[in-house]
């Protein structure tokens, strides 16, 4: 069977283990599956992230441990020739959010987010891309290439409750679901001519920070360098074929299965990552689910020894803060005294790889301010899965577990916020108010009037 996803990291798996229970074929995909052993916490409902479609439908078909047997069986085949086209394995995979949640929280780390891209990727050479697949997957593009397009079609849809139901039927978008509406600019950037205290630091200004919500990219780089460093927007490198379209981190592609050209895309940011790795210069992400599929997902894509070191230059914002602030002696230019309080929603990835610590202690370096942290799994958007029709009620009952009515509650001079731009618009939709990232709380509680209170490093 030819995967198209690097598998070799389970080469080993289940050496001398007569009873492992590794497929017949797939193998080390067969074996990455096989890391199952069947303690059900994937069927738990307490505290954490795992698993969301099984907290919202109580069925366990719909528990990553279900997924691994129908997985398991497809392997063994007992669904026939062309297991990934069963209907058996689509009805297994269909609730999956890809959230991460069973690889932190599943004693044996199974990686049921990159199990599903490998079968949507198997299915999708089987069968061809689907249209909606192919529109959600080409964001980049869309909002590069045809911007002035893209912006004209979603707000007509969006006013549209014909145009709305027409797409529903020519494409499977929920009539009643808003689309995300693109900024009328994208992100710009200009670097500072002189160096700054703290020396460089490059920004990853993923699509949806670049193209929907420049703001936050913008208020990223106003604390960063109201802190004492010199930003650069990470660029293509000069030999990139599209030197003209922003640097992509491959999510929007790898999440739909199109592994070729998330490939390319990763490909694109680990040349452009070299001048950082060999300077050692820390790279900044805005959106967790993007920095943290280069931080994590490259790894799959074969695409070389530099990986690793590319992953230990990339930091989530709040990450670098916090790392700055506990070990190289920052110390925030923030205002005293008001007091606010703020309720934080954790985007799936950030919770899957332990960077809400982090994220909490930034905010509690602003004097006065109150962090509160909802006790939530997946808020049900999960990319494009909420804006997917046959899907759109199930990512509701997601979100009204616990988030959603936690927000609501909140006071009005409460501020709401999440960096997973998704769950931003998820929460958007559900309450009527809009929740900020971080680094726009960041930015408002900056006190730029006197002299830098930064230490060199």
């Amino acid at each position: 069977m030819k995967t198209y996803l690097d598998w070799s990291a389970y080469d080993t798996y289940g050496i001398g283990d007569a009873y492992s229970g590794i497929p017949a074929t797939g193998g080390n995909y067969a074996k990455a599956v096989a890391v199952c052993m069947h303690s059900r916490d994937c069927r738990k409902k307490g505290k954490g992230l795992m698993c969301p479609s099984f907290r919202v439908t109580d069925d366990p078909a719909h528990s990553p441990e279900a997924r691994v047997a129908a997985f398991k069986a497809a392997l063994n085949g007992e669904y026939g020739a062309e297991p990934f086209t069963d209907a058996r394995l689509a009805e297994a995979m269909d609730l999956c959010v890809s959230c991460k949640g069973c690889k932190k929280e599943c004693p044996s780390a199974v990686d049921m987010t990159l199990i599903k891209t490998e079968y949507l990727a198997q299915r999708n050479a089987a069968q061809g891309v689907p249209r909606r697949t192919w529109l959600f997957a080409n964001l980049p593009r869309w909002t590069t290439y045809h911007r002035g397009l893209l912006r004209a079609a979603i707000g007509f849809r969006n006013r549209s409750k014909l145009a709305a139901k027409l797409a529903e039927r020519l494409f499977g978008i929920a009539a009643k679901a808003p689309l995300p509406m693109p900024a009328r600019r994208q992100y710009e950037h200009r670097v500072a001519e002189t160096p700054a205290p703290r020396g460089d630091v490059y920004l990853f200004a993923d699509c949806f920070a670049t193209h929907f919500e420049p703001e936050i990219a913008a208020a990223a780089t106003q604390v960063l360098t109201a802190c004492g460093y010199r930003v650069r927007v990470l660029s293509p490198a000069p030999d990139d074929a599209e030197r003209d379209r922003a640097l992509c981190c491959g999510r929007t592609y790898l999440t739909h299965g199109l592994v070729d050209e998330a490939r390319r895309e990763g490909a694109r940011v680990l040349a452009a990552l070299r001048p950082a790795i060999e300077t050692k210069t820390p790279v900044i992400g805005i959106e967790p689910s993007c920095l943290l599929s280069l931080r994590d997902e490259l790894y799959c894509l074969g695409l070389g020894a530099d990986v690793g070191a590319a992953g230990k230059q990339l930091f989530l914002f709040e990450e670098f803060l916090s790392r700055e602030i506990q070990r190289n002696g920052l110390v925030l230019p923030l205002k005293d005294g008001a007091s606010q309080k703020v309720l934080v929603h954790g985007h799936c990835h950030q919770k899957a790889f332990g960077t809400m610590k982090a994220l909490k202690k930034t905010l509690g370096a602003i004097p006065g301010l109150e962090a509160e942290i909802v006790e939530s799994s997946c808020c049900g958007m999960a990319g494009s899965f909420g804006l997917e029709a046959e899907h759109h009620e199930v990512s509701q009952s997601m979100a009204e577990a616990s988030l959603l009515p936690a927000m609501r509650a909140a006071a009005a001079d409460t501020r709401l916020v999440a960096n997973g731009f998704s769950c931003r618009h998820q929460i958007a939709n559900g309450t009527g108010r809009k929740p900020d990232h971080i680094a726009l709380v960041m930015r408002d509680a900056l006190d730029e009037t006197g002299a830098p209170p930064y230490r060199r490093a």
